[in-house]
């Protein structure tokens, strides 16, 4: 069976309201203890049989929190709070949905987690490029470490590389 429903604006606003009232209160965890609350989350979903959907969803949040704990991405402190920020929501011991309900426990995490990727798209894309590049560094099999600013250097790189070539094809055109 397919189920397909769309949250108007009035729902969206209630999440988004949940949203910032567990920021208010991350502000008095410790990053680590969101991290775990996050963690947790990870745990229980898939012991639950949760639905592809939310499966999808959770992956994502493990994304977020490799991003944050990735020691060779390093992070800004700036990033990193917004971060997590946007993993407060799963450090509140009280969810809309209670998580042992089948089928239907985890909807409202799957729901703050598309909210949040959808927050935080421009961090996860380039926290995914970096894992890319540290997979072709790794594939290389010679020894090279990824570092975030390895990465932007081979990505400055590049982005030069595209320019001269767009400008020696503009050349050709012109001469």
């Amino acid at each position: 069976m397919r189920i397909t429903f769309e949250i108007d604006e009035n729902y969206l606003n209630h999440f988004l309201i949940i949203m910032n009232e567990a920021r208010q209160t991350a502000r008095r965890l410790e990053p680590e203890d969101i991290v775990a609350a996050a963690e947790q989350l990870l745990e229980e979903a898939p012991k639950s049989d949760a639905p592809g959907f939310i499966v999808e969803r959770i992956d994502k949040l493990r994304l977020m929190i490799r991003m944050v704990s990735d020691i060779e991405w390093r992070l800004p402190h700036q990033e990193t709070t917004r971060v997590l920020n946007a993993l407060a929501y799963f450090a509140e011991p009280e969810d809309l949905i209670p998580d042992h309900i089948p089928g239907l426990g985890f909807l409202d995490d799957a729901i703050m987690i598309e909210l949040v990727v959808r927050e935080l798209r421009h961090e996860i894309e380039a926290y995914q490029d970096f894992c890319d590049y540290r997979e072709r560094l790794a594939a290389k099999g010679d020894g090279s470490h990824a570092s975030r600013e390895g990465w932007l250097n081979a990505r400055r790189k590049e982005l030069q590389a595209r320019m001269r070539r767009r400008r020696g094809r503009g050349r050709r055109i012109l001469g």
